[in-house]
């Protein structure tokens, strides 16, 4: 891409023209549409490398800029061609980073909606207001990237904070960076449920799934599910259901129990939790059903020491660290009021690095 050309490594440009290549040829044969849901995840796998390539040649051109004005400056001496050389070199860095996060994000699932549960671990109302803190730094990061967002599920905790609480974020590519979040998170801190001001320890759980839509078919017997109302609970107030049209649905063949309160009508809590039950299902089975569920049922059991990916710490020094790349942002309440892009940023750029064998 004259003189631009990168192989191997995140960008691989090189290898994805090569590809787009390989898919225009593709997309051209006669028996293309035969299998429809086979052609439309090639057409998006196409679209979303010539993307990338088009961004790529778009703020490359940027940087020809960027040269011709510091070149300027420098033969006239001008201030101001100085100044437009800056503003185009930071303009191309910010495009590189998106192309770069473009990449990133490339999985099947990345561009789908997100679903994502919390759980507190053993410890009971620090666990739980711990679980409630993590609720709010994801519902203000979803509010920093223009996602939508909305709770499905919540059950309170006993003196405060929350037991369990299921929630969807809708955006391009809300899921690509949510997947980031899911594994275990220990705050450390002055408790001040503690009448004697001692330090706590205390874990909860993040599980994220990715929303699929009707185009996506995983088949689920009514045989095998175990349909459950009741009442919606919730924070109280004029908006709280008086009747049961709150739904859980339990799946017996992997013990997956999903629920929705979240609207009035049963029939519609019905299908809202049928349709998380179909994500969690087709998790699963893109990551071996029953090894992954036992995982996951034995994750919820042991939320301990040692297996945590961030630690989140308020006393005796104020420091948020991710133990996978070894981040550390040392403001912490700036984390825990949802600026959480680069320790998730970071976490993305590892695992696909990892993935493609740099480093």
């Amino acid at each position: 891409m004259r003189g631009w050309s990168f192989s191997g490594g995140v960008f691989d440009l090189d290898g994805k023209q090569k590809r787009v290549e390989e898919l225009n040829q593709v997309t051209s044969r006669p028996d293309f549409w035969n299998n429809g849901e086979k052609a439309q995840g090639i057409l998006r796998e196409q679209a979303g490398l010539k993307e990338i390539l088009e961004s790529w040649e778009k703020y490359r051109a940027g940087l020809e800029e960027a040269r011709f004005f510091l070149d300027l400056a420098k033969d006239e001496k001008s201030e101001e061609a100085l100044k437009e050389a800056a503003a185009k070199v930071a303009e191309a860095a910010e495009g590189l980073a998106r192309i770069e996060l473009a990449q990133i994000l490339g999985g099947a699932d990345d561009r789908r909606n997100a679903i994502v549960s919390l759980h507190p671990g053993a410890g009971g109302t620090e666990a739980q207001d711990w679980a409630e803190m993590l609720l709010r730094m994801y519902l203000r990061w979803a509010d920093r990237k223009g996602y939508r967002k909305e709770i499905l599920e919540y059950q309170p905790g006993e003196e405060a904070g929350l037991k369990s609480v299921t929630f969807t974020v809708e955006g391009d590519y809300a899921y690509g960076y949510l997947k980031a979040e899911a594994g275990i998170h220990r705050l450390v801190r002055i408790s001040p449920y503690d009448a004697n001001s001692r330090r706590h320890t205390s874990f909860a759980s993040v599980f994220v799934y990715p929303e699929i839509d009707e185009t996506i078919k995983v088949e689920i017997d009514e045989a095998d599910l175990r349909i459950d109302t009741y009442r919606s609970s919730g924070a109280g107030g004029q908006h709280v259901n008086k009747t049961d049209s709150a739904v859980r649905i339990t799946h017996l063949p992997t013990n997956i129990v999903v629920a929705c309160q979240n609207e009035r009508s049963q029939h519609k809590n019905k299908a809202m939790a049928m349709k998380i039950l179909r994500s969690r299902l087709y998790e699963l089975e893109l990551e071996k059903q029953k090894e992954r569920m036992e995982t996951f049922h034995k994750t919820k059991k042991e939320i301990a020491w040692g297996s945590q990916i961030r630690s989140y710490v308020l006393h005796p020094y104020r420091m948020v660290k991710d133990h996978r790349t070894g981040i550390e942002v040392g403001n912490a309440d700036g984390v825990l009021d949802g600026d959480i892009d680069r320790l998730i940023q970071a976490y993305l750029l590892q695992a696909s690095e990892s993935q493609s064998g740099v480093g």
